[in-house]
């Protein structure tokens, strides 16, 4: 199965192929028939699974563009944290098309106010931040129509529940709610209940409580700390991915590290 056989815009397809995007991964397989239909979806799945294109993709293709100035968003994801939201975020901007705001808490109120103030069609945030402008009256959800709870159960560790509660209490009663998420604790299954209509349901983890990629191998290599770089510029040398993540201790840590690769 390829994404062109799916009804999306050939626009949308040819961009992904662009990216070397041509086949869906199963939770995008699964949930795009229905999505792209404007049903609820409740989808359980691995974090890692390609959620974000799931969502992604139907509401691209589903909302038209608008220019119009001072528009409210017609989309709302929340994200557990900030870099799940700049993610997302990022991934709408490369579909295109649809003007995207992304707010959440460790930065400033000012840039977003502003962003909002000139219309936009998706927020991503997450619910903490979103709650605040909702408060300050500085987002307006009544014109949402599709709502996205991307890992409602990290949020829900997270303590986000009330947040989460009082931001979709905004929203339309009509309107199409996506929730994805890894496990289905009460409080996920409360939303779901609560927010959707007749959902469809894809479960893709089962009985599998630990949640654990099978596909991931787990190598640890001690070195010293002189000659980390190396070592690691080897290592993604013989081994070779399309795609890596580094993660580092520290901020500095971690501007060193891609200097020191990038310079290789």
């Amino acid at each position: 199965m390829l994404f062109s056989d799916f009804a999306l815009a050939e626009g949308i397809v040819s961009g992904l192929a662009a990216r070397g995007i041509t086949t869906p991964s199963p939770i995008q397989a699964e949930s795009l028939p229905f999505s792209l239909e404007g049903r609820d979806i409740l989808g359980r799945a691995r974090t890692g699974t390609g959620k974000t294109l799931a969502f992604a993709l139907p509401i691209v293709t589903r909302l038209s563009p608008s220019r119009e100035r001072g528009r409210q968003p017609r989309v709302i994801v929340l994200s557990p944290t900030r870099e799940l939201a700049k993610q997302i975020a990022k991934e709408f901007m490369l579909l295109g098309g649809l003007e995207v705001v992304e707010v959440y808490g460790g930065s400033s109120y000012m840039p977003q106010q502003r962003a909002l103030s000139r219309g936009v069609d998706v927020v991503v945030g997450t619910p903490g931040r979103v709650n605040d402008l909702l408060e300050r009256r500085d987002l307006d959800l009544t014109a949402v129509e599709i709502v996205v709870l991307d890992e409602a159960d990290e949020m829900l560790s997270m303590g986000f529940q009330e947040q989460v509660e009082t931001i979709l209490a905004t929203t339309p009663q009509t309107k199409q709610t996506m929730l994805f998420s890894a496990t289905m604790p009460r409080w996920v299954e409360r939303m779901a209940q609560k927010y959707q209509s007749n959902p469809k349901k894809i479960d893709l983890v089962g009985n599998d409580d630990s949640v654990q990629n099978t596909t991931v191998q787990h190598v640890a290599v001690r070195i010293s700390p002189n000659h980390r770089t190396k070592v690691l510029a080897d290592l993604l040398t013989v081994v070779g991915p399309e795609r890596a993540i580094i993660f580092t201790r520290t901020k500095r840590d971690c501007d060193e590290l891609a200097l020191a690769l990038i310079g290789r």
